[in-house]
Formats: structure tokens, C-alpha cells, sequence
């Protein structure tokens, strides 16, 4: 799959809820690998900053990002209607601290990203797979986070509160393309009795009945709702009856629990990378949502690069037969068994190294090791797989090694092993000449890495 940006610019203004200011935000179409990143255009430089996890400083109402005397605020609404359509590579710029609150939901973000289009990209897609189960628990509120291992991604939603208008909901989205249409104009929610320390910490200066449902769930008297009405500077509101006091009715019985579910997928927007797996998340908010984006991109910046994934049942790309038509290595120079996967800029290529290899007889007899030249010969020859591709007739040409960079050699490769081979285009094809960049797996750990150039030659 092909990352993805806007196909033309859209501008969105409101309300900003925490600081009451009226606010400009235009989205822009983003080159390939730039991710989401958002900038001030009202602060001297009109710095940028990158919508990671690492930069989240703040979950109080909302999700805020900084670095230094930058800072972005309510976040997630936006990030979620990017998310959900696939979109890569965005840059929004901003006016105010904030993004506006719209109506508390997605729902115009959604919108205005169809009407704009979606462009697709040359750059693969760089999806951070789920290969094991990964949990995040906060004992004190019950709340937790865990991911499963899928081929897709989608998202479970537990809420519950103590609350005898608000207490147990579930919500769920099985496919992305969903999004708009269940899930994104769910609004944001808060409860009455939570109203005045909010204002009195100046976090709501914004809200209003348009922009949240708001929840009457514990005895008041009429005057002092009318007093939290002032607070806020919204008209008077005569409530009778616990429930929902709002002038328009909920989108759905599980409005609440929805939005909730939006709230996660724009949190884990987060980890800059589009995600495979199952989510399941019960009573989750800002902070668990942030502390599982943190931890997943702590993975990612310690090692670059997944392992790819591989199944043996599945019939490879290319077979040792195909490899050989191909490839002028025969035994015992021929260091790939076979080719699982291929993209326009890299290959997938594995190697089972067994007992036998006749390597093994000097390196070392009473201790076998896998000669880490030849791991990058291996490599090299999965990167000629791959320059191959772009011709014509490949069985034609030949490719050659011309220069080895940057090589590391991380962990022993042994008997029993199976090596797995990453190598993508570090820059396009340039008069039959390569740069690549390699690595090397057994299991999910990287073994080696290194960068080469190879030349691709037509055979006389």
C-alpha cells in the first residue's frame, strides 16, 4: 500500500475550547514520509513540531503536544478524521495554541478531507505490525489498553461510570472506511458537576451546549445551574429530570462510548505510523490512550525497522528455481533461498542456514558462525532481486557490488537460524546504479545492517 496525502488544502474555523479564541487551522497536502506535524504561524519562526507521542506534555481535557514555549492543544479530533482515511502525510498550520472544538466531534474534519480528496503517493506505507500482545494498565482508574495481533485494524470501547445516567457502554469499528460514517460525528461529553472546577481552571473557556454533551446526573438546584450557566456564558437551562440537557439528541444510545473510541484512534495517530491490530480498550482516556502511543513509539525508535513478517505456507514470490534463473551465484555462493515480498522500493528475502553450509567448516569447527561478509554478500544479492525488477528481461543483465557503508553487525547468526532480508532504495535508480540500505533479521531482532551501492549491467 501507498502512503497518502490531501489532494488540495482545506481550512477549518471555530471556537478553540480551552482558550476561547476564534481559530484558523489549514490543512496541507505533505511530501512522502513527512507524517503529521503542526505549526504556529502566530509565534515568531512559526515553528513546527512533529504529532508524536514523545512530545505529549498534557491529557487534561484533551491531548497536547510541546517543545519548549511551543504548544498545541485538542488534537485528537483531527488526527482521528486523518487517520481513519488513510492520510500519511499532512501539515496543519495553526493561528492559536489550539484547534478549534467545532461541534465537539470529528464530524466537520471528516467532511472537509472528502471534499479536498486524497492523492495517493509513490512512498510505500510503513505499517507498525502487532506481533504480540501489548498491554498498558492503570490500576488506580481501571483503565487499560490492549492491542492483539490482526491482519486489520480495528478498535473495541468499554466505558463506564459511575453514573446512573451514564454507566456501562460499548463501541466498537471493524474497518477504517467506517469512521466517517459511525464514528466520527460522535461528540465529546462532560457531566454537570464537573463543569465549575473546569472553569475555575480555565480549561473551558470555549465550551458551550454546542460543542459537548453535557450530562445531569446529580441533584442541583435550579440556581445553581443557572450560576454554572453564567460561569460558562450560555443561556439558563430548567432540568427536572436526570440525563442529557442538550438542545439537539444523541447520534446513537452509545454516543458517549463512540467518542470515546475516537478519542483512542486519534491518540494512536500518535505512533506516526499506520497500525495492524485489534485495540481493545476499556475505560480509556488521554493518558492511557498517550502512555500505550509512548510505549509502542519507544519500540519503533529503538529499532528503525519491523522484522517482516513470515509464514512458511505461504508460496513465496520468487523460489530458489526463479532465484537461479536470475542470479548467476550457484553453489556454494547462492545465499537466498527465496523472495516472500516485493515493493516498488524494497524486497523481502530469506535464508535458512543449516548445519551443513560448508562455511561452517573453518568458521569455527567447535563453535559455527555465520560469516557476517556473508550475510551482506546475502543481502547483496536479495538487493540484485530487487534492481533486477526494473528491467526489462532481467535474465539479461547482472548486478555488482561497487561499495559497502555503514556495517553493523549485531548478534551471531548460527545453524538452526533463519535470516530474513529487508532491503529498500535509498534513492532512485540513477544510470543503472543503487544505493540500498540492508538489514538483516532472526526473529525480530536485527542481526545486521549495512548500506551499498551495486551497478546493474546488461550481459554481452
Amino acid at each position: 500500500m501507498k502512503q497518502r496525502t490531501l489532494k488540495e488544502s482545506f481550512k477549518v474555523n471555530g471556537k478553540g475550547l480551552h482558550t476561547g479564541l476564534m481559530i484558523e487551522a489549514t490543512f496541507l497536502p505533505a511530501p512522502e514520509n513527512h507524517g503529521y506535524k503542526f505549526q504556529r504561524l502566530d509565534m515568531e519562526g512559526q515553528p513546527v513540531i512533529d504529532a508524536l507521542a514523545e512530545y505529549v506534555t498534557a491529557t487534561t481535557r484533551g491531548t497536547v503536544i510541546s517543545r519548549g514555549d511551543l504548544r498545541i492543544s485538542t488534537i485528537e479530533h483531527a488526527l482521528a478524521a486523518l487517520y481513519a482515511a488513510g492520510i500519511d502525510n499532512c501539515l496543519i498550520q495553526l493561528n492559536a495554541p489550539e484547534l478549534p472544538i467545532l461541534d465537539g466531534s470529528a464530524k466537520v474534519y471528516c467532511e472537509k478531507i472528502i471534499e479536498a480528496g486524497i492523492e495517493e503517493q509513490n512512498a510505500d506505507k510503513d505499517f507498525y505490525v502487532v506481533k504480540q500482545k501489548i498491554e498498558v494498565r492503570d490500576d488506580t482508574s481501571g483503565s487499560s489498553i490492549v492491542v492483539l495481533p490482526d491482519d486489520e485494524f480495528s478498535i473495541d470501547t468499554m466505558v463506564s461510570f459511575d453514573s446512573p445516567v451514564l454507566t456501562n457502554q460499548y463501541a466498537s469499528l471493524d474497518k477504517l472506511d467506517d469512521f466517517s460514517r459511525e464514528i466520527g460525528a460522535s461528540r465529546t461529553f462532560v457531566f454537570v458537576r464537573e463543569v465549575e472546577p473546569l472553569v475555575k481552571g480555565n480549561l473551558i473557556k470555549g465550551g458551550d451546549l454546542d460543542n459537548a454533551i453535557v450530562i445531569y446526573d446529580s441533584p442541583m438546584q435550579q440556581e445553581e445551574l443557572d450560576r454554572l450557566a453564567d460561569l460558562m456564558g450560555v443561556p439558563h437551562k430548567n432540568v427536572t429530570e436526570f440525563g442529557y440537557i442538550n438542545d439537539f439528541p444523541l447520534l446513537a444510545d452509545n454516543e458517549p462510548a463512540r467518542h470515546k473510541l475516537l478519542d483512542v484512534l486519534g491518540d494512536i495517530a500518535l505512533i506516526g505510523r499506520p497500525m495492524r491490530g485489534k485495540v481493545i480498550a476499556t475505560r480509556p482516556g488521554h493518558s492511557i490512550n498517550t502512555t500505550f502511543a509512548k510505549k509502542i513509539r519507544k519500540e519503533i525508535k529503538h529499532q528503525e525497522l519491523q522484522a517482516p513478517i513470515y509464514n512458511p505456507s505461504v508460496e513465496p514470490l520468487m523460489d530458489v528455481n526463479r532465484i537461479r534463473e536470475l542470479l548467476p551465484h550457484r553453489y556454494p555462493f547462492l545465499l537466498v533461498d527465496k523472495i516472500i515480498d516485493k515493493g516498488d522500493n524494497y524486497i523481502v528475502g530469506v535464508k535458512n542456514v543449516t548445519g551443513n553450509e560448508p562455511f561452517f567448516v573453518g568458521h569455527f569447527p567447535q563453535e559455527p558462525v555465520m560469516p557476517g561478509v556473508l550475510q551482506v554478500e546475502a543481502m547483496a544479492q536479495t538487493g540484485g532481486l530487487l534492481v533486477l525488477s526494473t528491467v526489462d528481461d532481467p535474465e539479461k543483465y547482472s548486478t555488482y557490488f561497487m561499495k559497502i557503508d555503514n556495517v553493523k553487525f549485531r548478534n551471531k547468526v548460527v545453524p538452526g537460524d533463519t535470516l530474513i532480508f529487508h532491503v529498500s532504495f535509498m534513492t532512485p535508480l540513477r544510470r543503472g546504479c543503487a544505493i540500498m540500505k540492508g538489514y538483516a533479521f532472526v526473529g525480530e531482532k536485527i542481526v545486521t545492517e549495512c548500506e551499498f551501492m551495486a551497478q546493474i549491467v546488461k550481459n554481452k
